[in-house]
This record gives C-alpha cells, sequence and structure tokens, in this order.
C-alpha cells in the first residue's frame, strides 16, 4: 500500500517511518504528485496554531478518492468531527506510536473511517440516548423499501461498523461488487458517505 505524508516541510518522525517505511514525504507545496491513480491513504499533519481551513482547499482536494487521515499535533473532537465534515477518513494524534498508525491504516483503506475510541463512545452513547427518546416518532424502516435485497444487506453491515472486504466475506461476494452496492445505495438514500449511512440506518435524522 503507498502512503503519502505532507507536512510544511519533510521532517519524518521515526513512528512514521517505522510504520510506513516506503511512504513519501511532501511539502504541502508538492501535492500534486498524489494525484495519480495509483491506491494508498494520504496523511496530512495539521501543526499546533494551524486551523483546518489552511489545508482543506490546498490537501483535501489533491487526495482524489483516496483517504486521508488527519495527523493533528493537538487531537480535539470537535476537530475529528470538522475534518469528517470536509471529507476526511479520520484523525489521529500526530505522537501516535506505529502500530496504531497501521491498525488505523488498515481500516481507512478497508473503507472504515478512525475517530478515536473516546469520540466513538461519546457519539454512541448520544446515538443511543436519541434513539431511546424518538423511536416512536422515528420510522426505524423507512429506508430499505428503496433498496434490493442485496443492497438491504450492505446497508445493515456498513451500519454495523464491517468493512468492504468484511462485507465481502460475508456475503460471499467481490468487495467490486460491495463498492458498487453502496454507490447505488448513497444515491438512492440521498446520503454522501458511510457515516450518513450509518446514521439513516440506526435512525438518526441527518
Amino acid at each position: 500500500m503507498q502512503h503519502w505524508i505532507i507536512d510544511a516541510d519533510i521532517n519524518p518522525l521515526p513512528a512514521w517511518l517505522e510504520a510506513m517505511p516506503k511512504a513519501k514525504f511532501l511539502r504541502r507545496d508538492q501535492v500534486a504528485s498524489i494525484s495519480d491513480g495509483r491506491q494508498g491513504v494520504v496523511w496530512c499533519r495539521l501543526r499546533s496554531g494551524e486551523s483546518l481551513d489552511s489545508i482543506v482547499e490546498s490537501v483535501f482536494a489533491c487526495a482524489r478518492g483516496k483517504p486521508l487521515i488527519l495527523l493533528c499535533d493537538e487531537p480535539e473532537e470537535s476537530l475529528t468531527m470538522n475534518a469528517l465534515s470536509a471529507g476526511a477518513a479520520g484523525c489521529c494524534n500526530t505522537n501516535a506510536a506505529p502500530e496504531v498508525l497501521k491498525q488505523v491504516a488498515l481500516v481507512v483503506s478497508n473503507g472504515g473511517l478512525w475517530v478515536g475510541r473516546s469520540l466513538l463512545q461519546r457519539l454512541v452513547g448520544s446515538t443511543s440516548r436519541v434513539l431511546g427518546e424518538r423511536v416512536e416518532r422515528l420510522p426505524r424502516d423507512d429506508w430499505s423499501p428503496l433498496l434490493s435485497e442485496r443492497e438491504t444487506q450492505v446497508a445493515r453491515l456498513v451500519a454495523g461498523g464491517a468493512s468492504n472486504k468484511e462485507i465481502a466475506e460475508q456475503l460471499a461476494i467481490t468487495e467490486r461488487t460491495v463498492k458498487a452496492h453502496l454507490t447505488a445505495i448513497f444515491e438512492k438514500l440521498s446520503l454522501r458517505d458511510r457515516l450518513q449511512l450509518s446514521l439513516r440506518i440506526n435512525g438518526l435524522s441527518l
């Protein structure tokens, strides 16, 4: 798997080198070189004191469909949520251990999102509370009549946190077929990504 790591200067941390020994390190003025057809993961460091807006247009657009992870010197839950809204596949600490970086890469390369344990627990808790309060008013299955039987299976698995690879294995289909089903699901339900799909399937209005 190819990795591109983008920073204000080319000075890789030891953990990055250990986790991704063949990564390409780029300055932000070199991001155009990641717009080739190769698959992989794009990592972009957000240094202390920088705003997310300063890199969204210049870096996020150049990822061109590749999953992008924000490496944050000062990670915060609000920053993670804003990064996801901008199109990132997640955030992790700039100084994360090599084994964590490898796990992040595995998750996002399989179509998942990396948001960190504390934020995930908070989101799940909020979702459960909202569902408990609104279960009588929210239709729980208003989306499935819009999908085929196989698309419904894929949607439920995504909502349960399964990656494309795991879905393919469970349904005995190829990952390419899973991606085709997801494209159709997003179009039929007018959704943008897996996060919105998960919220819809779990009964939250968007």
